[in-house]
């Protein structure tokens, strides 16, 4: 009983740091801390529908312990021939029905909600290689090429050395996503090869990118700050080497991004020109 007291205990202090840190820990358990409205939405769903399932877990669990130990050999040495209850056989029918109808419908809105908003205010597009990722912003004649930026943790240990910044193992890039706070923002999602997923937890969000074909999302961040995602979709041998890196800025920093990137990309077109007349 002390070694059950002693393990509940290290448990729930450990689910509370979990929840006052936003960044990835391990052994973490729940949800990252919800960065937009469609996650917020998916955590108060899943936190309506968890005592719902361990209720019915519980209530399954009473009935095979009741039915074990009334209806055993010992118990129940004369077994009844009953093959029908009319009124058990409604309630075991009317009450599942009952229940699913409950979750379906905060389901469903979810669902539309996370998926539809026609008042999107800018346009991503994420499109998936092996095994990489490539961004275009339409609205602002941006694209760039997104790579994982270091795989071991002697390497990011060199890289942070020499940038003065800490990097994550295996989820920074060297390109990241730069969008504005408090936007909303449509992303549309495909591949060029073979099936990806753009997918961002603290978003709520995950869509597969499919050759051939363009899906789309959205979301709105509520908070600056850097949010991570990974390829939710096994595409290859470097499936695991696909982050996703997504930066929230105020909108004079997403601005000032937009004009430094069309400045880089103008350079870069110049120094081609010369190479060619070279």
């Amino acid at each position: 009983m002390k070694k059950v007291l002693f393990f509940l205990t290290c448990f729930f202090s450990f689910f509370g740091l979990v929840l006052a840190d936003g960044g990835p820990k391990p052994w973490q358990t729940d949800f990252r801390p919800a960065a937009t409205p469609t996650m917020e939405k998916v955590v108060a769903f899943h936190n309506f529908i968890n005592p719902i399932i361990i209720a019915i877990a519980l209530v399954v669990i009473a009935l095979m312990a009741y039915i074990i130990v009334r209806f055993s050999e010992k118990n129940n040495p004369k077994p009844t021939k009953t093959t029908h209850n009319t009124t058990l056989e409604i309630l075991w029918t009317v009450i599942p029905t009952i229940i699913l109808i409950v979750i379906a419908i905060p389901s469903f809105k979810l669902l539309y909600f996370s998926h539809y908003n026609p008042n999107t205010e800018m346009t991503l597009k994420a499109i998936g290689h092996q095994w990489y990722w490539s961004y275009e912003y339409p609205d602002h004649g941006i694209a760039f090429d997104s790579n994982m930026l270091c795989s071991t943790q002697e390497e990011c240990d060199e890289i942070s050395k020499e940038t003065g910044k800490k990097h994550v193992r295996l989820l920074d890039v060297d390109e990241p996503i730069v969008v504005p706070a408090n936007k909303k923002i449509k992303v549309i999602s495909t591949a060029d090869d073979v099936i990806h997923s753009f997918a961002v937890p603290a978003f709520g969000i995950k869509i597969d990118g499919v050759p051939g074909r363009a899906q789309d999302t959205w979301f709105e961040v509520l908070e600056e700050g850097t949010y991570y995602g990974q390829c939710s979709e096994l595409c290859g041998m470097l499936h695991g080497f696909m982050p996703i890196v997504v930066k929230a800025v105020s909108e004079s920093e997403f601005d000032n991004w937009v004009q430094s990137k069309k400045a880089a990309a103008k350079k870069n077109e110049e120094i081609k020109k010369v190479e060619i007349i070279k």
